[in-house]
């Protein structure tokens, strides 16, 4: 079954879709470790893991696409790949469609930000007309020909226009063929039920930052309210960024790691993570010099 069809089934489903945020294809093996059964590429994770800067729109679709590929390459879970803007015209965006197909992705986020684009729970965002937004949906939906893949259509017209604009975009898109509709960082319990009063009648998308500007909630939380996906998208990126810092501290100031040893991931355990007795089992197989 392809990874789209499959994620499909999930919103079908009667519980909500939990998507963890992998930034590269470690965290991505990490998120099915624990036991995900779908994940998400998050942009901003992506710009600060591959640049060391934030998520401003400084990453190409082709560099996107590179990390797109390794996660969905490192997994057997569906992907649901953040591409921003689709990178252009609706033109642009059936070509940033196609690749994604073609890479195995199950779903694509499609943003209406001005390029370059931001975090959305950055300040200083601008959008763009809603008809050319709907332009850009309708060329996805035509270029994924006979694939499941799950078109998300985000808006980020809460911050500047007010969500009531917000929402009367998402069913602008709804309307264009998109099969979930995400307003992006609504910043109250109370908006988060105004979308869902709104938009009763389509699955509908939460993100979840920590220090976002939309209520942190649980899962269960945002299923009462009637979301059918959350996402996670930096919760690793943060542990991950926290736990770095201190070993570095520690290193520079002692030139040793020996007193956090503890907090690190054993040799051995590590080459479980990422895959090294299959591939000595390759090796032999293949009689490859040194197996």
């Amino acid at each position: 079954m392809r990874p789209s069809t499959t994620l499909r089934r999930m919103l079908e489903g009667p519980e909500i879709v939990v998507l963890p945020g992998a930034y590269d294809a470690l965290s991505a093996r990490l998120a099915e470790r624990a036991g995900f059964a779908a994940m998400f590429t998050t942009g901003f994770g992506f710009s600060a893991a591959a640049l060391g800067q934030p998520d401003f729109g400084l990453l190409t679709m082709s560099e996107t696409m590179d990390r797109v590929r390794h996660i969905v390459d490192a997994v057997t879970v569906p992907v649901v790949a953040d591409m921003d803007t689709g990178y252009g015209n609706p033109l642009n965006t059936r070509r940033t469609v196609r690749e994604c197909v073609t890479a195995g992705a199950a779903g694509i986020i499609l943003e209406d930000q001005q390029w370059p684009k931001k975090c959305g729970h950055f300040e200083g965002k601008k959008v763009i007309p809603a008809e050319d937004h709907v332009a850009k949906l309708r060329a996805a939906v035509d270029a994924r020909g006979d694939d499941d893949l799950v078109i998300i259509a985000r808006t980020d017209a809460r911050a500047p226009l007010g969500l009531d604009e917000a929402i009367r975009r998402g069913k602008l898109y709804r309307d264009a063929g998109a099969d979930v509709v995400f307003v992006e960082a609504p910043q109250s319990i109370d908006e988060l039920r105004a979308v869902k009063a709104a938009i009763p009648d389509t699955p509908l998308f939460a993100n979840m930052v920590e220090g976002g500007k939309t209520p942190l909630l649980s899962h269960s939380e945002l299923q009462d309210l009637g979301y059918k996906m959350v996402v996670f998208p930096l919760s690793a990126l943060f542990a991950a960024t926290k736990a770095i810092e201190a070993v570095y501290a520690e290193l520079f100031a002692k030139k040793t790691t020996a007193g956090v040893i503890d907090r690190l991931t054993a040799f051995h355990e590590f080459e479980q993570i990422v895959g090294v007795p299959e591939l000595r089992a390759l090796e032999e197989k293949y009689g490859v010099a040194g197996a």
